[in-house]
């Protein structure tokens, strides 16, 4: 994947991400291609389909964790600038570490491995914590949180690492409806002020209400855009096949 300099100079209406004829897959077969388009900057993008149509495929393309088999890909950012959130369920739970040590991972670019987190640093994750409703949990390991509040953390390290791009494979699976709520509020303030955000998810009502914009995978691109075109094109594909 290429990167495109100049982190700081992203302009209001720049694109960054564009897709040509995109194809992706694991150990020289395919597993997603045909994609088109652009994602642009600023925009709050759901991507839609079918279990193994490529969605999770896709985020690690654009991660750069895939190279192209198919077309070409271009990123307008490093690697180092994309904020990820991979599925819970690559995440290892037990790993003793505190949550106040998990979420200063997020500042992994400003401290690295020697340096120590700074008391400004530490008021960036309480202030973290306190935006997902965590107040006071930074000594707690992280074994002890439930499913929400262990999303809830995985998300107050994207607060402390202010990437510009934020991409989420399924970050509500298995999540209770509060902290669904929560979390979702924290995505659209996000998108508010400027942050593109795209999101892997399997509910309807919430790619409806909440993401303008729609990807519609079934190993290939179905339809892209407006997400009130998208999901009927889902809906027909689903209904034929």
């Amino acid at each position: 994947m290429q990167s495109v300099s100049g982190l700081a100079a992203a302009a209001v209406h720049g694109i960054d991400f564009e897709l040509s004829n995109l194809g992706l897959g694991y150990g020289g077969k395919l597993a997603l291609r045909g994609v088109n388009g652009q994602f642009a900057a600023g925009s709050m993008t759901a991507i839609v389909g079918p279990n193994g149509g490529g969605k999770s495929t896709l985020l690690k393309g654009l991660l750069g964790l895939l190279a192209p088999m198919q077309g070409s890909l271009r990123c307008r950012y490093p690697r180092a600038a994309l904020g990820y959130l991979a599925q819970v369920c690559e995440v290892e739970r037990d790993f003793p570490i505190s949550v106040e040590d998990f979420v200063s991972l997020g500042l992994w670019a400003q401290t690295g491995a020697l340096r120590a987190v700074s008391d400004a640093q530490r008021a960036q994750i309480s202030a973290a914590l306190a935006a997902v409703g965590l107040q006071g949990w930074q000594p707690r390991w992280i074994a002890e949180l439930s499913g929400g509040q262990f999303q809830r953390m995985r998300f107050a390290r994207l607060w402390v690492q202010n990437p510009p791009v934020i991409l989420l494979d399924e970050p509500f699976s298995g999540v209770d409806e509060p902290s669904i709520d929560v979390l979702l509020q924290l995505l659209q303030q996000w998108h508010a002020r400027g942050r593109t955000v795209l999101a892997v998810l399997h509910d309807r009502d919430m790619v409806q209400s909440c993401f303008p914009q729609a990807l519609a995978l079934a190993g290939t691109q179905l339809a892209w855009g407006n997400t009130a075109d998208v999901l009927p094109a889902l809906a027909a594909a689903r209904r034929w096949a």
